[in-house]
């Protein structure tokens, strides 16, 4: 199955959506392109799980990567709105108390045209 992935930047923090299957074959993708958001500044990774359908053992270890790389940056990243197959992965290996996950993006502090940057 076919990964898709956009990101949308607003001052540090990058928002990265991703849609379709994360596993073996589309990890590398995933991974650019979280390591693209991170170089282009990003100390906060939102990443929109909504559209994820699977997520096997690559993938979650491109998703450790790219925190790990966050929190070296002294950054975060973020699970949003995991499907519940993902989200039951995250709760049999252990990961959902080792990644910040959020329901929804609403949930969000998003500084979005709010200009509180303190």
């Amino acid at each position: 199955m076919e990964l898709k992935i956009s990101s949308q930047s607003q001052g540090d923090c990058a928002v990265v959506t991703v849609r379709g299957e994360i596993d073996l074959y589309t990890a590398p993708q995933l991974q650019s392109g979280l390591l693209n958001a991170l170089e282009d500044g990003a100390r906060r990774l939102v990443i929109d799980m909504s559209g994820v359908e699977f997520c096997d053992s690559t993938g979650m270890s491109v998703l450790l990567s790219a925190m790990k790389r966050a929190r070296e940056r002294k950054g975060t990243l973020e699970l949003v709105a995991p499907k519940p197959a993902v989200r039951k992965i995250l709760e049999v290996t252990g990961l959902i108390s080792v990644f910040t996950v959020q329901d929804s993006l609403d949930a969000l502090p998003m500084a979005a045209g709010s200009g509180s940057t303190a």
